[in-house]
């Protein structure tokens, strides 16, 4: 019996040390950030470029209108904006509304083929019959508000050689409650410590659904959006990479975000996300390990993203019921005990982790969170860790169940003026 104990023993040391060190390298990630000098690449032109700004939009007649105006504001030459609306599959006054902002509307009204890929995939068509003259396109969601200098900021990092780039992904709601406060934290943490660690060590970032330019240069090679996974900003990420291609940051193009206030709308969201990076993984899991093999970390980086996350929790809980097992076989022992005390070792570890997570990037990010309270921001540091755990159960049941686009509804309208003023210090 002693034997059999001590086999499961290493074995539960063997799975927890290699998932941890799997994972180390984000945080040489935050260190890097914390104690490195920002650098950017040098600016090979100063060519100011034409930019299609892409939104597609079902039922969004309640907040499109403020992101089209916010457009509207740049600090960019007008000339050299186009914005397009995809209206899809709308039953509201989506278009009419978007129309009336100055966009150009494309209705698509298609039942069968579901989701933002498609929608993206139907739009850059029609782009090539009418032979669109844009150099790249931005892609945003309905109800995002943009910073007067996004095009402008985006345009530079075209001009330092990319061909793909993400943004700073802040928040339009981040004092309503704990959900809308986790979400917003787990984007500023992305953008600081990964996307952001990513660009200053000269690797591949990832765009993160709403808020990314893509050159038409590159739309043209990949015949148009042909990634139509639940999460295709993924999908197009990492197929970016397994083909040699890198995505870069621009931490001064500033998007903001309206988060779901609500946890039956975050449940579906997140399961979306959850089942989406699992058919990511199923599709290009072997890409990836071709490329690590080959010596690319921006590979390896990928897998890691992708890999499902609920595999962390996996292992503690086998190890769990391992012992559950060898007590029941063996009552005499202290399986039961060990179990318990595995469990809660590990959602007591997990906790502090989200917690000093969340602290830093506070720390870090806090002066650029707006409409919130000085009590909200220190309360959300320590509901984030709550806001994480619940990934557990969520991938857990998005492994086995079938998932389909869904809509969330939006509701915050705010111009970019109520983000522009100074967060409330109370």
């Amino acid at each position: 019996m002693q034997t059999i104990r001590e086999i499961i023993t290493i074995v539960e040391m063997v799975l927890t040390s290699a998932f941890s060190l799997l994972f180390f390298y984000q945080f040489f990630y935050t260190f890097y950030v914390l104690f490195s000098k920002e650098k950017e690449k040098p600016l090979l032109t100063n060519k100011q470029h034409k930019f299609g700004v892409i939104v597609s939009a079902r039922n969004e007649a309640q907040v499109i209108g403020q992101l089209l105006d916010s457009i509207q504001r740049q600090d960019y030459p007008s000339d050299l904006i186009k914005m397009m609306v995809v209206a899809d599959n709308c039953t509201d006054e989506t278009a009419r509304v978007s129309r009336e902002h100055g966009a150009y509307v494309l209705e698509r009204n298609n039942l069968e083929l579901i989701g933002k890929g498609y929608a993206l995939d139907y739009l850059f068509a029609h782009l090539r019959e009418v032979g669109d003259d844009c150099d790249a396109y931005i892609v945003f969601d309905a109800d995002n508000l943009i910073d007067k200098n996004f095009l402008r900021e985006m345009s530079k990092g075209l001009n330092r050689g990319y061909k793909a780039l993400t943004s700073y992904r802040n928040s339009k709601n981040y004092g309503t409650n704990w959900i809308s406060a986790g979400y917003s934290l787990w984007f500023l943490r992305e953008a600081k410590y990964l996307n952001n660690a990513r660009m200053l060590l000269n690797t591949s970032c990832a765009i993160s659904g709403t808020g990314f330019c893509v050159a038409r240069e590159m739309i043209e090679e990949n015949g148009g959006w042909p990634f139509h996974l639940l999460t295709e900003d993924m999908e197009f990420t990492v197929n970016t990479i397994v083909n040699g291609g890198k995505i870069g940051y621009c931490g001064n193009a500033v998007l903001y975000d309206e988060q779901p206030e609500k946890f039956s709308q975050s449940w579906n969201q997140r399961m979306r996300w959850a089942k989406g990076f699992y058919q990511v993984f199923g599709k290009y899991a072997g890409k990836l390990f071709k490329g690590l093999f080959r010596g690319s970390f921006a590979c390896y980086d990928m897998l890691m993203t992708i890999l499902p996350g609920i595999l962390g929790f996996g292992v503690t809980f086998l190890c769990a019921m391992s012992d559950i097992v060898f007590w029941l076989i063996h009552p005499e022992s202290n399986g039961l005990e060990r179990a318990a005390t595995i469990l809660i070792i590990f959602f007591v570890f997990y906790y502090l982790l989200m917690f000093l997570m969340g602290l830093l990037t506070m720390i870090t990010e806090g002066q650029h969170i707006h409409g919130c309270t000085r009590w909200q921001k220190i309360r959300s540091v320590f509901t984030f860790p709550f806001y994480m755990v619940t990934y557990i159960p969520i991938g857990f049941v998005a492994l086995f169940k079938k998932v389909g686009w869904k809509p969330i509804q939006h509701t915050v309208t705010k111009s970019i003026d109520d983000l522009d003023d100074k967060p409330v210090a109370k």
